[in-house]
């Protein structure tokens, strides 16, 4: 842990340097110490370091820790080690929610009304429906599994989000398939496909507040996660409410995970590979694994965001087909490496 945290700085200092506008770290460190953040900036690679590649680098810090560390949470009160973030039609909510905005010109609209060409606005208002589309897939899953009622149990919960995710899967395509406007059409793709590219710092503070308190509300029930993991009878033995811990393990990793869809799209893979690895490094138990996974979800997620830029620069990949690409033969390989012989 000691050593993922020390490399945290490291990877953002690399990956603020790189791109079409090269730097080194010391560069990097000079631009970020010669420049008071009130004060406009006085060079080119000032005005790249702190206006678009610091506030990106520090979402996805943020986003990667979010997703990891929920995953790693969600995993344990399921018991099932294929779950993710996106397993209560969170991702599936904020894509629906997102597409609705764009696909309607509710963000040119708002840009309209204040007199601009709107492209923070827009951004606001795209993030504000994909956050209202998780939330409110989120509270149709608890409906679903008969929260109200006391009788949330993880496979409860599996299905409904499967259920919801699908339904809201096929109601964003249906959205876009109705689109006019081709360009609604390449922006909605590209946001389901996951990318930092719209990160500003108007969203840090939130994001970054989200994931202090999730990681740290998980954390901080790391001994009942270890006991629901082990099976309902076990955590009832010890004075735990395993359904209670249930909901409300997933409605904190749902509320950070839908303010990091809103801001960076759906990114897959994070949440799923991530805390495997961290099993790797610190075992199973969740004092260890949880902040754990959060620092390795921060260092991979800005490692794989510098890549997406840089691999066919002036292009940019798509940051969930990179993760995904890149996830799914490492997940193939620790399958293979834990199955029976």
């Amino acid at each position: 842990m000691a050593v993922l945290a020390a490399a945290l700085p490291l990877i953002a200092l690399v990956s603020v340097g790189i791109g079409q506008v090269h730097a080194s770290p010391m560069e990097v460190v000079t631009a970020l110490l010669s420049r008071e953040t009130t004060a406009a900036p006085s060079s080119t690679l000032e005005t790249v370091v702190w206006q678009l590649r610091l506030p990106r680098v520090l979402t996805g810090l943020c986003v990667g820790a979010v997703l990891a560390c929920s995953g790693a949470a969600l995993q344990a009160v399921v018991r099932n080690v294929l779950a993710d973030p996106y397993l209560l039609g969170i991702s599936s909510g904020a894509s629906l929610g997102a597409a609705l905005v764009i696909a309607g010109g509710l963000a040119s609209t708002l840009g309209a009304a204040i007199g601009t060409a709107a492209t923070p606005m827009s951004t606001l208002a795209v993030t504000a429906g994909a956050f209202v589309g998780a939330i409110s897939a989120l509270g149709l899953v608890l409906v679903l599994v008969g929260a109200r009622h006391h009788r949330t149990s993880g496979s409860r919960l599996i299905l409904a989000g499967l259920a919801v995710g699908y339904f809201l899967s096929a109601a964003t395509n249906l959205v876009v398939v109705l689109s006019d406007s081709r360009d609604a059409v390449r922006a909605v793709t590209f946001w389901m496909l996951g990318s930092l590219g719209r990160a500003s710092w108007s969203e840090v503070p939130p994001l970054a507040g989200a994931a202090l308190l999730a990681v740290g509300f998980l954390t901080l029930r790391a001994r009942r996660l270890d006991a629901v993991g082990l099976g309902d009878d076990v955590a009832r033995s010890m004075g735990i409410d395993p359904e209670r811990l249930r909901r409300s393990t997933a409605v904190v990793a749902a509320l950070a995970v839908a303010i990091a869809v809103a801001v960076a799209g759906t990114i897959g893979f994070i949440g799923l590979v991530v805390p495997h690895l961290a099993r790797l490094l610190v075992g199973a138990t969740h004092r260890l694994l949880l902040p754990t996974s959060a620092l390795l979800g921060a260092l991979v997620l800005t490692g794989a965001d510098a890549l997406a830029r840089t691999v066919l620069a002036p292009r940019e990949i798509p940051l969930g087909i990179l993760t995904a690409l890149v996830g799914t033969p490492l997940l193939m390989v620790m399958l293979r490496h834990r199955s029976p012989r």
